[in-house]
């Protein structure tokens, strides 16, 4: 073989395996791509939501048109044996046992994982945050309408998020290596700090394919910290079409927005009184 046809050989054997990498994709988060979020509802017949849903996530909670809750959240987690893995699209943490619950309406909607997207998906009176945690609760309940509850933990720049920086070295391991996993040991997701003396609350859906809709979504107005370094590193673990992870807005569609304030709520009471 001459080393004109040797490098031709290499060149195809190349594309071949680009080829194999993109059809491995089943959805990005590169505008204009065909695999596109604008593109995600043409995809599969089952991810028609994603184009055609009026319930979509993330969208932007402006405090305008509020409407104030005095139910606050019940959670009770606790440390359970978890692993970590490289989705391709981001960087999960699934708790392997029972690992709590939250109660919303006198409803149980078990913890499942977290994962992380960079930048926010969701913002706040129009601004974005750097990095945005998603704690994926279930119902058991089968008959439940509404069996996913997650609940949105912002983040700016500035001191490292102690959670987060547990898993620095499996992270490390797994950069480029989607589908692998590691194994975690004990995890207490208490670690993540996720109380807030407020928070907004409305119905939305998944904010990935098949973005089934009728979640119930609660995102803490409290902001937290998270290093530079950090946000680098989660980026640089997925693969080159998840390195901003974060799904455009949704219209709100004249959906409802609660908002839990304790200290208003306290206000009221002694009102009350």
């Amino acid at each position: 073989m001459t080393s004109q046809s040797k490098c031709a050989y290499i060149l195809a054997s190349i594309l071949a395996l680009l080829f194999l990498f993109e059809d491995d994709r089943e959805f990005d988060y590169i505008k204009g791509s065909p695999k596109g979020p604008e593109k995600w509802g043409e995809l599969k017949p089952e991810w028609a939501a994603c184009k055609n849903g009026t319930m979509q996530s993330p969208i932007d909670l402006s405090n305008a048109r509020v409407k104030i809750i005095s139910q606050p959240e019940i959670r009770n987690y606790k440390p359970s044996n978890a692993t970590l893995k490289n989705r391709g699209y981001d960087i999960s943490v699934s708790w392997n046992d029972y690992a709590g619950s939250i109660f919303i309406n006198d409803m149980e909607y078990r913890l499942q994982q977290v994962h992380w997207h960079t930048p926010s998906e969701h913002t706040i009176n129009g601004k974005r945050y750097d990095m945005e945690l998603h704690m994926v609760h279930q119902s058991p309940d089968l008959t439940v309408q509404n069996r996913i509850a997650v609940i949105g933990v912002l983040y700016q720049i500035g001191r490292r998020d102690e959670f987060l920086s547990k898993f620095k070295k499996s992270i490390s391991s797994l950069i480029g290596k989607k589908g692998e996993e590691r194994e975690l040991g004990i995890i207490d997701p208490n670690d993540i700090q996720a109380e807030s003396q407020s928070y907004y609350r409305y119905m939305g859906s998944l904010t990935t394919p098949p973005c089934t809709e009728g979640v119930i979504w609660t995102v803490n107005t409290k902001v937290k910290s998270v290093s530079r370094d950090q946000i680098k590193l989660l980026k640089k673990a997925v693969l080159y079409y998840a390195k901003e992870n974060a799904r455009p807005l949704q219209p709100r569609n004249d959906r409802d927005i609660y908002l839990y304030y304790l200290r208003y709520i306290n206000e009221l009471l002694i009102i009350d009184q």
